[in-house]
């Protein structure tokens, strides 16, 4: 029953996010601001400082201390605190006369009764607790929901948190159930109702509870990227296999990454091309680098320094000439930042960011210090 209370909250917390207006934070004149998708400001460049909206509210700050803004740019709690975090599951960790505790959407003091040697951002409606070198979770009550016994863990996702014991790694539920006993050496998440577990040298997957080993995987990768199936690695040679543990592309590339739209980018002999979902090579091997397609159909590629966008066909669509990211990254994951999210593209030139629809025109023809994709 407490698990489905769990996924009934984070549900909520989905329909909320999902419900509001998709604003991008933008870097104008030294100033932040927020953006809508038509390019118009919904709220102006008139912050010193400004995070990403995360359930509806954004930390903000004019002058030295930071507060909370609404998606009008309405101060929804004042600017008090030397540091802030985002809000998950209603709850922030702010910090204030050197001290660091739990604040509600009000901007109220909570959870003061937690006692824990340090305060940890709540995720999915639970929180890490301390004690010692014991680690359990608590609730957005404050309450003690797993008692600190582990020696290592990560926030619940899914449903599950990653767990260490005496050196071993397992699952637990948020009651503090075993879901998976710590009786392996490295155990992924669920994701897709799949799970990627390690004992000793031999890499796997554990199917209806038991390990099933995949025979000569070097390394698996879980399967929060394509779902349906996941990346693997034998003879120092990467290819694709599915939740069963059966290969459906043979490990014959040195990278690749996701699927989308049936196609995905894959590296041999120096080069990057595309291939389909049976490993046949649909856009052949010719790229500096590439990135997976959108939902919109296309796919940043780079022949020499600078990155334009190819359709599912290979044709270059939009000239190769800006940069698109702003740092570095795994080369495995689903990169959606890097190209059109539901019609447009946040690129770079020149030391300036805008964003381009896919016919590769600048949203208002404006172009910014800095800007983010939008949430």
């Amino acid at each position: 029953m407490k698990t489905k209370h769990f996924l009934f909250f984070v549900f909520s917390f989905c329909l909320l996010v999902g419900s509001a207006q998709e604003l991008a934070l933008a870097k104008f004149e030294g100033k932040f601001g927020y953006l809508t998708k038509s390019g118009d400001w919904k709220i102006p460049a008139t912050f010193d400082v400004a995070k990403n909206f995360s359930e509806d509210l954004a930390a903000a700050r004019k002058g030295k201390l930071w507060g909370f803004i609404n998606r009008k740019g309405e101060w929804a709690i004042e600017p008090s605190f030397d540091k802030v975090k985002a809000f998950n599951s209603g709850i922030a960790v702010v910090l204030k006369n050197k001290e660091w505790f739990y604040i509600n959407t009000k901007g109220e003091k909570t959870l003061t009764n937690v006692n824990t040697d340090k305060i940890y951002d709540f995720k999915d409606g639970f929180a890490i607790l301390r004690k010692g070198d014991k680690i359990g979770f608590i609730n957005t009550k404050g309450e003690t929901t797993v008692a600190p016994k582990f020696s290592k863990a990560f926030n619940f996702e899914n449903g599950y948190a990653k767990v260490r014991e005496d050196e071993k790694w397992g699952l637990i539920d948020p009651s503090g159930n075993y879901f998976v006993k710590t009786t392996y050496d490295g155990v992924s998440n669920v994701y897709h109702n799949a799970i990627v577990a390690t004992q000793g040298l031999r890499h796997g997957l554990i199917i209806n509870g038991e390990f099933k080993e995949i025979s000569g995987a070097q390394k698996i990768w879980d399967f929060s990227v394509n779902g349906e199936y996941t990346y693997a690695k034998k003879n120092d040679k990467i290819g694709f296999i599915n939740k069963k543990g059966e290969w459906i592309i043979e490990p014959a590339y040195d990278k690749v990454r996701a699927f989308n739209n049936g196609l995905a980018p894959v590296f041999k002999d120096g080069k990057w091309g595309y291939i389909s979902t049976s490993g046949e090579t649909v856009i052949p091997f010719k790229f500096r680098d590439a990135e997976i397609f959108s939902a919109d159909g296309l796919a940043p590629v780079k022949s020499k320094k600078l990155w334009g966008f190819i359709n599912t066909k290979g044709e270059l669509v939009i000239e190769e000439k800006y940069e698109i990211t702003a740092g570095g990254f795994s080369i495995f994951k689903k990169n959606a930042q890097k190209g059109f999210v539901n019609g447009l593209a946040r690129v770079k030139q020149k030391k300036s960011w805008c964003f381009l629809n896919t016919k590769g025109e600048i949203l208002k023809n404006m172009w910014f210090e800095n800007l983010e994709l939008f949430n």
